[in-house]
């Protein structure tokens, strides 16, 4: 920032009490404005080896997805056939977005970007909550140990990682916008999965049977309905809730959530062309209401973290 065509004060103190904008002063007395926010002041501890983890996670896990999708019959030929387009999509996701995309954010988190961190936590958010349905759900066989340690790495990265962030520290520097419409969206897409799942448990318990989502594929409970019901759901209900209350948590947080939300959706979206080109029976009811939520998510993680790179404007 240029000096003002008035004389400048003598005294440093001085000059930095004309702005309003927060400044630092360089050793030659040159006023300079606040740089970007970065992780620095926002982290109770260094969070790089949470991220150096996360890429070595990433990296097995595309070599494990790769394994699965050279030999689908092999890894998935004892699932049912509406879980096979399932796993073949989730491998694909997994590879193309995934495991590439969190270790980039990783990567670009350790060189200073807040916006990136935010958004890696919920790459490793995702990334836990797929791999405990590969770990409980397919048919034990080859790939069972390196989903195992992709769900180890992967859970130590995120309890790392959001230990080491000061949520409070992340709602006193940045200047999110829209906050709000995020909150609103993260708690009606709570509801809504929340009566929606409820809406099959709920009357097969009444009536002594078992949900068609169980029984499609051969499994004894749904793991989608259990980590739904009784943790993502919650989560997101309380984090939206925060964020609507302008609460640490929610700022800290909410980025993770929408970006999680917005991966689960692009697995579904695939597996209805898997489904189709496999000759089975496509869902394409759900392209329009999945594809929704998804775009709706990742627009709305844009909205939040590209406010990130301007520091809060401070009150005169």
């Amino acid at each position: 920032m240029s000096l003002p065509d008035s004389p400048a004060p003598a005294d440093p103190g001085a000059m930095a009490a004309t702005h309003h904008a927060p400044v630092h002063i360089s050793a030659d007395l040159v006023l300079t404005e606040e740089p970007p926010p970065g992780l620095d002041g926002v982290m109770h501890r260094d969070p790089a080896p949470w991220l150096r983890l996360s890429i070595g996670t990433a990296a097995v896990a595309a070599i494990g997805s790769i394994v699965g999708l050279l030999g689908i019959d092999r890894f998935y030929g004892a699932e049912t056939e509406v879980f096979i387009p399932q796993a073949i999509a989730q491998d694909a996701v997994n590879l193309a977005v995934v495991a590439p995309l969190m270790a980039l954010f990783a990567w670009r988190a350790m060189r200073g970007s807040l916006a990136s961190y935010l958004v890696w936590l919920g790459f490793v958010v995702f990334t836990v909550y797929n791999y405990v349905i590969y770990t409980f759900s397919i048919q034990f066989g080859p790939l069972f140990l390196l989903w195992v340690a992709v769900l180890g790495a992967s859970l130590f990265a995120l309890i790392g990682g959001a230990m080491s962030l000061d949520a409070q520290a992340v709602a006193n520097t940045l200047d999110f916008r829209k906050e709000r419409l995020a909150a609103g969206f993260l708690v009606l897409v709570a509801v809504l999965f929340g009566f929606l799942w409820l809406s099959a448990i709920v009357p097969a318990l009444s009536d002594g049977t078992t949900p068609a989502a169980v029984t499609d594929f051969d499994l004894p409970t749904n793991p989608v309905h259990v980590l739904d019901l009784a943790f993502f759901l919650p989560a997101a209900a309380i984090v939206g809730g925060s964020l609507w209350q302008r609460r640490p948590l929610g700022y800290a947080a909410a980025p993770a959530m929408l970006v999680f939300l917005a991966l689960t959706g692009l697995p579904i979206l695939t597996t209805v062309f898997v489904a189709d080109a496999r000759g089975n029976e496509p869902a394409w009811q759900l392209l329009g209401p999945i594809g929704v939520i998804t775009t709706v998510s990742i627009l709305l993680t844009w909205v939040l973290v590209h406010r990130l790179r301007q520091p809060r404007r401070l009150s005169p």
